[in-house]
Protein backbone atom coordinates (compact mmCIF):
# COMPACT_ATOMS: atom_id res chain seq x y z
CA UNK A 1 0.00 0.00 0.00
CA UNK A 2 1.26 3.49 -0.86
CA UNK A 3 1.78 5.78 2.11
CA UNK A 4 0.33 9.21 1.27
CA UNK A 5 -1.86 10.87 -1.33
CA UNK A 6 -2.40 14.64 -1.47
CA UNK A 7 -5.79 15.91 -2.68
CA UNK A 8 -7.06 19.37 -3.58
CA UNK A 9 -9.54 21.16 -5.82
CA UNK A 10 -8.62 24.25 -7.76
CA UNK A 11 -10.09 26.73 -10.18
CA UNK A 12 -7.38 28.90 -11.78
CA UNK A 13 -5.26 30.10 -8.76
CA UNK A 14 -2.00 29.37 -10.60
CA UNK A 15 0.18 30.97 -7.91
CA UNK A 16 -1.13 28.73 -5.14
CA UNK A 17 -1.24 25.65 -7.36
CA UNK A 18 2.46 26.09 -8.18
CA UNK A 19 3.26 26.22 -4.46
CA UNK A 20 1.04 23.18 -3.78
CA UNK A 21 2.68 21.19 -6.58
CA UNK A 22 6.18 22.16 -5.50
CA UNK A 23 5.43 21.17 -1.90
CA UNK A 24 3.51 17.93 -2.27
CA UNK A 25 4.82 16.93 -5.68
CA UNK A 26 8.38 16.97 -4.40
CA UNK A 27 7.44 15.39 -1.06
CA UNK A 28 5.16 12.56 -2.19
CA UNK A 29 5.68 12.37 -5.96
CA UNK A 30 3.31 13.81 -8.53
CA UNK A 31 1.89 10.36 -9.19
CA UNK A 32 0.41 10.54 -5.68
CA UNK A 33 -1.13 14.00 -6.12
CA UNK A 34 -4.84 14.26 -7.03
CA UNK A 35 -6.22 17.53 -8.35
CA UNK A 36 -9.86 18.28 -9.14
CA UNK A 37 -9.67 20.80 -11.99
CA UNK A 38 -12.87 22.81 -11.51
CA UNK A 39 -13.71 24.26 -14.92
CA UNK A 40 -11.13 22.13 -16.75
CA UNK A 41 -8.68 25.03 -16.89
CA UNK A 42 -5.90 24.57 -19.43
CA UNK A 43 -3.33 26.28 -17.20
CA UNK A 44 -4.15 23.98 -14.28
CA UNK A 45 -3.82 20.93 -16.51
CA UNK A 46 -0.46 22.11 -17.86
CA UNK A 47 0.97 22.99 -14.45
CA UNK A 48 -0.22 19.70 -12.93
CA UNK A 49 1.24 17.47 -15.63
CA UNK A 50 2.21 14.13 -14.10
CA UNK A 51 -0.47 14.37 -11.41
CA UNK A 52 -3.88 12.69 -11.42
CA UNK A 53 -6.23 15.36 -12.79
CA UNK A 54 -10.03 15.18 -12.64
CA UNK A 55 -11.69 17.75 -14.86
CA UNK A 56 -15.20 18.75 -13.81
CA UNK A 57 -17.60 21.34 -15.26
CA UNK A 58 -17.16 24.92 -14.11
CA UNK A 59 -20.65 26.20 -14.81
CA UNK A 60 -21.87 28.60 -12.09
CA UNK A 61 -24.28 27.00 -9.63
CA UNK A 62 -25.48 27.54 -6.09
CA UNK A 63 -24.14 25.65 -3.07
CA UNK A 64 -20.92 24.84 -4.88
CA UNK A 65 -18.89 24.65 -1.65
CA UNK A 66 -21.26 22.03 -0.25
CA UNK A 67 -20.93 20.01 -3.46
CA UNK A 68 -17.16 20.51 -3.48
CA UNK A 69 -16.76 18.89 -0.07
CA UNK A 70 -19.15 16.08 -0.94
CA UNK A 71 -16.88 15.32 -3.88
CA UNK A 72 -13.70 15.58 -1.80
CA UNK A 73 -15.15 13.35 0.93
CA UNK A 74 -15.97 10.65 -1.58
CA UNK A 75 -12.57 10.96 -3.24
CA UNK A 76 -10.77 10.66 0.10
CA UNK A 77 -12.86 7.64 1.09
CA UNK A 78 -12.04 5.91 -2.19
CA UNK A 79 -8.33 6.67 -2.01
CA UNK A 80 -8.15 5.31 1.54
CA UNK A 81 -8.48 1.85 -0.01
CA UNK A 82 -5.15 2.38 -1.75
CA UNK A 83 -3.23 4.78 0.54
CA UNK A 84 -2.37 4.72 4.21
CA UNK A 85 -2.99 8.47 4.73
CA UNK A 86 -4.68 11.22 2.70
CA UNK A 87 -3.73 14.90 3.01
CA UNK A 88 -6.73 16.92 1.84
CA UNK A 89 -7.39 20.66 1.77
CA UNK A 90 -7.62 23.86 -0.20
CA UNK A 91 -4.88 24.71 -2.64
CA UNK A 92 -3.65 27.60 -0.47
CA UNK A 93 -3.13 25.38 2.60
CA UNK A 94 0.12 23.44 3.04
CA UNK A 95 1.06 21.04 5.84
CA UNK A 96 4.63 21.52 7.05
CA UNK A 97 6.80 19.48 9.40
CA UNK A 98 8.88 21.68 11.71
CA UNK A 99 12.38 21.66 10.13
CA UNK A 100 13.88 21.90 13.63
CA UNK A 101 12.55 18.45 14.55
CA UNK A 102 14.18 15.24 13.36
CA UNK A 103 12.39 13.43 10.58
CA UNK A 104 9.93 14.68 7.98
CA UNK A 105 6.24 14.57 7.17
CA UNK A 106 6.66 11.45 4.96
CA UNK A 107 8.70 9.75 7.72
CA UNK A 108 6.07 10.58 10.33
CA UNK A 109 3.23 9.25 8.20
CA UNK A 110 5.10 6.07 7.26
CA UNK A 111 5.49 5.34 10.96
CA UNK A 112 1.91 6.30 11.93
CA UNK A 113 -0.70 3.51 11.90
CA UNK A 114 -3.95 3.85 10.01
CA UNK A 115 -7.22 4.78 11.66
CA UNK A 116 -6.27 8.29 12.73
CA UNK A 117 -6.96 11.94 11.90
CA UNK A 118 -4.19 14.48 12.49
CA UNK A 119 -4.85 18.20 12.98
CA UNK A 120 -1.86 20.48 12.29
CA UNK A 121 -1.77 23.85 14.05
CA UNK A 122 -2.99 26.57 11.70
CA UNK A 123 -0.81 29.61 11.05
CA UNK A 124 -1.63 32.32 8.53
CA UNK A 125 1.30 33.74 6.58
CA UNK A 126 0.84 37.51 6.45
CA UNK A 127 2.55 40.00 4.17
CA UNK A 128 3.84 42.86 6.28
CA UNK A 129 3.85 45.41 3.49
CA UNK A 130 5.61 47.93 5.74
CA UNK A 131 8.56 45.58 6.29
CA UNK A 132 8.72 43.06 3.44
CA UNK A 133 9.50 44.54 0.03
CA UNK A 134 10.97 41.46 -1.65
CA UNK A 135 8.72 39.78 -4.20
CA UNK A 136 7.95 36.08 -3.98
CA UNK A 137 9.85 34.53 -6.86
CA UNK A 138 10.07 30.91 -5.72
CA UNK A 139 9.77 29.93 -2.06
CA UNK A 140 7.25 31.85 0.04
CA UNK A 141 8.77 31.57 3.52
CA UNK A 142 11.85 33.76 3.65
CA UNK A 143 10.49 36.69 1.66
CA UNK A 144 7.50 36.35 4.03
CA UNK A 145 8.51 35.92 7.66
CA UNK A 146 5.42 36.80 9.71
CA UNK A 147 2.51 34.62 10.79
CA UNK A 148 -0.56 35.01 12.95
CA UNK A 149 -2.44 32.24 14.79
CA UNK A 150 -5.31 30.92 12.70
CA UNK A 151 -7.46 28.44 14.66
CA UNK A 152 -9.92 28.45 11.76
CA UNK A 153 -7.17 26.73 9.74
CA UNK A 154 -6.19 24.17 12.36
CA UNK A 155 -7.89 21.61 10.19
CA UNK A 156 -8.18 17.82 10.62
CA UNK A 157 -6.67 17.36 7.18
CA UNK A 158 -4.54 14.18 7.42
CA UNK A 159 -7.02 11.34 7.29
CA UNK A 160 -6.66 7.58 7.57
CA UNK A 161 -9.92 6.77 9.38
CA UNK A 162 -13.38 6.23 7.83
CA UNK A 163 -14.76 9.64 8.80
CA UNK A 164 -16.71 12.37 7.09
CA UNK A 165 -15.13 15.81 6.77
CA UNK A 166 -17.42 18.82 7.24
CA UNK A 167 -17.76 21.53 4.60
CA UNK A 168 -14.64 23.69 4.54
CA UNK A 169 -12.58 20.89 6.08
CA UNK A 170 -12.93 22.33 9.58
CA UNK A 171 -14.40 19.35 11.45
CA UNK A 172 -14.46 15.55 11.27
CA UNK A 173 -16.26 12.74 13.09
CA UNK A 174 -13.01 11.57 14.72
CA UNK A 175 -13.40 11.66 18.54
CA UNK A 176 -9.76 12.43 19.43
CA UNK A 177 -7.70 15.55 18.78
CA UNK A 178 -4.27 14.50 17.52
CA UNK A 179 -2.10 17.58 16.97
CA UNK A 180 1.60 16.60 17.12
CA UNK A 181 3.87 19.54 17.95
CA UNK A 182 5.93 19.42 14.72
CA UNK A 183 2.82 19.66 12.48
CA UNK A 184 1.72 23.03 11.08
CA UNK A 185 -0.75 24.09 8.42
CA UNK A 186 0.28 27.32 6.70
CA UNK A 187 -2.58 29.26 5.12
CA UNK A 188 -1.28 31.40 2.27
CA UNK A 189 -4.21 33.64 1.36
CA UNK A 190 -2.53 36.78 2.75
CA UNK A 191 1.09 35.94 1.86
CA UNK A 192 1.31 38.62 -0.84
CA UNK A 193 -0.67 41.81 -1.35
CA UNK A 194 -0.63 41.70 -5.15
CA UNK A 195 -1.54 38.02 -5.34
CA UNK A 196 -4.38 38.56 -2.86
CA UNK A 197 -5.96 41.30 -4.94
CA UNK A 198 -5.77 39.25 -8.12
CA UNK A 199 -7.28 36.14 -6.52
CA UNK A 200 -10.08 38.16 -4.92
CA UNK A 201 -10.93 39.67 -8.30
CA UNK A 202 -11.28 36.15 -9.72
CA UNK A 203 -13.45 34.93 -6.83
CA UNK A 204 -15.71 37.97 -6.97
CA UNK A 205 -16.21 37.29 -10.68
CA UNK A 206 -17.31 33.71 -9.89
CA UNK A 207 -19.95 34.80 -7.38
CA UNK A 208 -21.11 37.59 -9.70
CA UNK A 209 -21.87 34.88 -12.27
CA UNK A 210 -23.89 32.94 -9.68
CA UNK A 211 -26.37 35.82 -9.31
CA UNK A 212 -26.84 34.51 -5.79
CA UNK A 213 -26.75 35.65 -2.18
CA UNK A 214 -24.03 34.86 0.36
CA UNK A 215 -26.42 32.46 2.14
CA UNK A 216 -27.53 30.65 -1.01
CA UNK A 217 -24.03 30.12 -2.33
CA UNK A 218 -22.83 28.40 0.87
CA UNK A 219 -19.31 29.76 0.48
CA UNK A 220 -17.15 32.22 2.41
CA UNK A 221 -18.34 35.84 2.53
CA UNK A 222 -15.01 37.00 1.09
CA UNK A 223 -16.00 35.56 -2.30
CA UNK A 224 -18.56 38.38 -2.59
CA UNK A 225 -17.45 41.87 -3.62
CA UNK A 226 -19.78 43.57 -1.11
CA UNK A 227 -18.08 41.75 1.80
CA UNK A 228 -14.52 42.18 0.53
CA UNK A 229 -13.50 45.52 2.03
CA UNK A 230 -10.51 47.58 0.91
CA UNK A 231 -7.49 45.41 0.13
CA UNK A 232 -4.77 47.80 1.32
CA UNK A 233 -6.52 48.30 4.66
CA UNK A 234 -6.63 44.55 5.21
CA UNK A 235 -2.83 44.33 4.96
CA UNK A 236 -2.08 47.51 6.86
CA UNK A 237 -4.10 46.10 9.78
CA UNK A 238 -1.46 43.38 10.21
CA UNK A 239 0.87 46.07 11.58
CA UNK A 240 -1.36 46.44 14.66
CA UNK A 241 -1.10 42.79 15.72
CA UNK A 242 0.94 42.41 18.90
CA UNK A 243 4.35 40.87 18.18
CA UNK A 244 5.21 37.95 20.46
CA UNK A 245 8.68 37.55 21.92
CA UNK A 246 9.07 33.85 21.17
CA UNK A 247 7.74 31.34 18.67
CA UNK A 248 6.04 29.08 21.22
CA UNK A 249 2.95 27.30 19.95
CA UNK A 250 2.41 25.06 22.96
CA UNK A 251 -0.18 27.35 24.62
CA UNK A 252 -2.24 27.38 21.41
CA UNK A 253 -2.22 23.59 21.18
CA UNK A 254 -3.16 23.25 24.86
CA UNK A 255 -6.13 25.55 24.32
CA UNK A 256 -7.26 23.37 21.42
CA UNK A 257 -7.08 20.27 23.60
CA UNK A 258 -8.90 21.83 26.56
CA UNK A 259 -11.84 22.96 24.44
CA UNK A 260 -12.18 19.84 22.26
CA UNK A 261 -15.75 18.48 22.41
CA UNK A 262 -18.66 17.19 20.30
CA UNK A 263 -20.13 19.76 17.91
CA UNK A 264 -23.68 19.57 19.25
CA UNK A 265 -25.60 16.59 17.90
CA UNK A 266 -23.96 16.69 14.46
CA UNK A 267 -21.60 13.77 14.99
CA UNK A 268 -18.62 16.08 14.39
CA UNK A 269 -16.06 17.32 16.93
CA UNK A 270 -14.65 20.81 17.39
CA UNK A 271 -12.42 23.03 19.51
CA UNK A 272 -12.70 26.74 20.24
CA UNK A 273 -11.50 29.04 17.48
CA UNK A 274 -10.84 32.42 19.12
CA UNK A 275 -9.71 35.49 17.24
CA UNK A 276 -6.11 36.27 18.25
CA UNK A 277 -4.62 39.76 17.91
CA UNK A 278 -1.03 38.51 17.90
CA UNK A 279 1.69 37.78 15.39
CA UNK A 280 4.99 35.92 15.39
CA UNK A 281 8.27 36.15 13.52
CA UNK A 282 9.00 32.77 11.99
CA UNK A 283 12.31 31.19 13.01
CA UNK A 284 14.80 31.02 10.16
CA UNK A 285 14.59 27.22 10.14
CA UNK A 286 11.25 27.54 8.33
CA UNK A 287 12.65 29.65 5.49
CA UNK A 288 12.28 27.75 2.23
CA UNK A 289 9.94 25.14 3.74
CA UNK A 290 7.24 26.26 1.28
Amino acid sequence: MQTVAAVTMVRDDAFFLKAWLRHYGEMFGRENCYIVNHGRGAEVAALAEGCNIFGIPGDPHKNFDVKRWQLLNNLVEGLRKYYKHIVVGDVDELVVWDPGVDGSLPDFLRQSPKGKVFTPLGLEVIHRVDLEDAPIEDRILGPRRHVRPAPHYSKPCIVSAPVKIARGGHFTQFPKLLTPEPLFLFHLKFCDFGIYSGVMDQRNAVTDALNSTIKDAAVGRHWFAEARGEDRAVFEAFETLEMQDAFDMRPLRRRMQRSFKPRGETGFYQFDRPEYDTQYLLPERFYGAI
